[in-house]
């Protein structure tokens, strides 16, 4: 067992991807784990990857990396990865505590558990979930929240919903929110200027980031940009960044049936250079998902100065503050009625910028890890006795 001076720490950091691919949980898991092993290099942290990892991720001397079989990439091998290979490996190592940062754990440890739940969305959208998928989230992420000796939400409407929905003691709960990276700042009208040239034949335009799946709410965005250009008749036309995630077939059915289909432009991925560049020329940013566990993209947005429309449901009017044109998800004229708002009032745009800045001020990856790692600590030393 490790000494009351040092601990060791396991992680699970499967979703530290090989390449560019880092989305919301990736995100999270690869800034948290950045500041936490640089602010803390008298501990050890043992990196548990689920196949041939990037060694970008391993971020100091302090992390002994580790490649446990088989790659976890679908729910019979999630129980292998997990149940099995994890589970041995934390009853050979005995580390002071478990971090886990994207859900999931093991049930098959004495290993005092951290997890990080970044929402229950699919106890609420079942219908957007495959049903193994679903069968292994019902029936495992209830036993994760119990079984865990702390759980991490990434807001408070997550945390609030965990106690809801599995009757979690709310102290048992800690909030550690996203944030933007340093990277996400304005930029000149010059360059803003010539991502519009590249990306929109110079018009304006409203972006959405995210994922291609039916939580991010597409459907309704693309009926809304076809009725504020059927009201308006404005130049404004529409990107779409993300990659082609699940259950994505209605957004194409609808986008091939739109009258104004050449004013949406669907880019896939693209760098992050890219995506600052995106959000600084956007005349706005459209961020509507009927649910969600934090949204990351209000605050990129806002960052890099580009007003936000988003929902005034789930977590999304906590993290947007009073910094955001909020609308119904679920109503296609709501969404319309707010592209409207800051295509016609400048006033409204410039002040929703403003506020945004302000608004992101509140984030930082540096106080997310300090407040994750006041927790790690404070199990870590109790399973020390």
């Amino acid at each position: 067992m490790p000494t009351s001076s040092r601990l060791e720490i396991a992680v699970n950091v499967r979703f530290l991807l090989p390449g560019d691919k880092l989305e919301g949980i990736g995100r999270f898991t690869y800034e948290t784990l950045r500041h936490l092993v640089q602010q803390h290099p008298e501990h050890t942290f043992h990196f548990l990857f689920d196949r041939a990892f990037d060694p970008r991720y391993i971020f100091g001397t302090n992390v002994v990396p580790h490649v446990l079989s088989p790659p976890a990439r679908h729910p019979v091998l999630w129980v292998a990865w997990f149940e099995g290979a994890v589970a041995r490996w934390l009853r050979r190592h005995r580390p002071a505590v478990f971090l886990s940062p994207d859900g999931y754990t093991t049930l098959r440890t004495h290993v005092p558990r951290v997890t990080v739940l970044h929402d229950l969305a699919f106890e609420h959208f079942s219908q957007d979930v495959d049903r193994l998928t679903l069968r292994y989230y019902q029936f495992f992420t209830p036993r994760f929240a119990r079984a865990s000796e702390q759980l991490i939400a990434v807001s408070e409407a997550t945390r609030q919903d965990i106690v809801r929905t599995y009757g979690v003691a709310a102290d048992k709960i800690s909030v550690v929110y996203n944030a933007a990276d340093a990277q996400f700042q304005p930029q000149t009208e010059a360059e803003q200027q010539a991502t519009r040239d590249r990306y929109s034949a110079g018009k304006p335009y409203f972006l959405f980031v995210g994922a291609l799946q039916p939580r991010k709410n597409l459907l309704n965005l693309l009926r809304a940009f076809e009725l504020f250009k059927q009201q308006t008749q404005a130049p404004t036309k529409l990107l779409v960044v993300g990659r082609t995630a699940w259950k994505a077939g209605p957004i194409f059915d609808v986008y091939r049936q739109m009258q104004f289909r050449q004013d949406v432009h669907l880019t896939g991925r693209v760098t992050d250079e890219e995506l600052v560049q995106l959000y600084a020329a956007a005349h706005a940013t459209a961020y509507v998902p009927y649910f969600e566990g934090f949204g990351i993209p209000i605050i990129e947005a806002q960052a890099c100065g580009s007003p936000v429309i988003t929902s005034n449901c789930s977590s999304m009017p906590e993290v947007a503050g009073n910094a955001a044109q909020l609308v119904d998800p679920f109503q296609v004229e709501s969404i319309a009625a707010g592209l409207r708002v800051l295509y016609e009032q400048a006033t409204q745009r410039q002040e929703l910028v403003a506020r945004g800045f302000s608004n992101v001020q509140r984030f930082s990856w540096e106080q997310s890890a300090q407040a994750l790692w006041q927790v790690l600590e404070a199990v870590g030393k109790r399973s020390q006795g």
